[in-house]
């Protein structure tokens, strides 16, 4: 479904991502963890179309996507839930499913969002600046899904969200991939919900690949899995990283 490879990032002489390769295969979850900083966000912003230095290949179905704008990229069916949620704060919640529809050219409300996130129903009358932190989480992610996507980047899902929506959010993940025919790029630094969530995963630090394969299943908490050592400001520094060339082979 969506392949990278190669991929070179950054922002006008700063270079942030370096030689990245990645892939996503339908209805499967994928994870990108890593420390603040690592390149996560980049690697969203660069497979939107939204850097103005991009370099390497990527493909969605097998169609070149380098070089596209956003609009375009977005018609092809990949949607985002954007870091900081990004709902329009004075348009209610009914307002903003229906601009999420517009990805898709316009349409109905996807009755599934109500049953993904049932608190919505009961709120479609309120404006989307009244809600918690995390059920504007909530609507960004009903949002993009009225977009009717076949990929969906979810940037830090987690981020400021209460832990019972970051449960719901780490149910619902796999639950689409399974009854909507729908791919996931989860990035994250919250391991527990990536576990929950993904059966592979690539690990970013200081914008290159530092660890590619599956998600293996733990016994004890997400703090003891080996993925952790990762995520830690004071490991951070002894994690050599993964050779480039052999990124993309690690996830195939």
């Amino acid at each position: 479904m969506l392949h990278i490879e190669n991929l070179s990032a950054g922002y006008g002489d700063m270079a942030v991502l370096h030689e990245i390769g990645l892939d996503v295969g339908p209805n499967e979850v994928v994870g990108v963890l890593g420390c603040n900083g690592a390149g996560k966000t980049t690697l969203v912003k660069a497979i939107m179309g939204l850097l103005p230095r991009v370099n390497g290949d990527m493909r969605f179905h097998g169609r070149p996507i380098t070089g596209l704008r956003t609009h375009a990229i977005a018609r092809l069916g990949i949607g985002l839930v954007p870091q900081g949620r990004w709902i329009f704060p004075r348009l209610t919640v009914r307002e903003n499913l229906v601009m999420g529809t517009q990805a898709a050219g316009g349409g109905a409300i996807l009755d599934e969002v109500f049953e993904y996130f049932p608190i919505l129903k009961s709120r479609l009358a309120q404006p989307g600046g009244t809600l918690s932190g995390g059920e504007q989480q909530v609507l960004a992610i009903a949002r993009a899904l009225c977009g009717r996507p076949r990929l969906l980047l979810l940037d830090e899902p987690s981020d400021g969200v209460q832990p019972n929506l970051v449960e719901l959010i780490g149910e619902v993940i796999p639950t689409l991939c399974r009854r909507s025919q729908l791919a996931v790029l989860l990035v994250e630094q919250n391991l527990d919900l990536v576990l929950r969530s993904a059966r592979r995963c690539i690990v970013l630090k200081n914008g290159r690949l530092a660890h590619a394969g599956p998600v293996e299943p733990s016994g004890g908490t997400a703090d003891s899995h080996p993925l952790a050592r990762y995520l830690s400001p004071a490991m951070e520094q002894d994690v050599p990283p993964k050779p480039a060339t052999h990124s993309h082979h690690e996830l195939t």
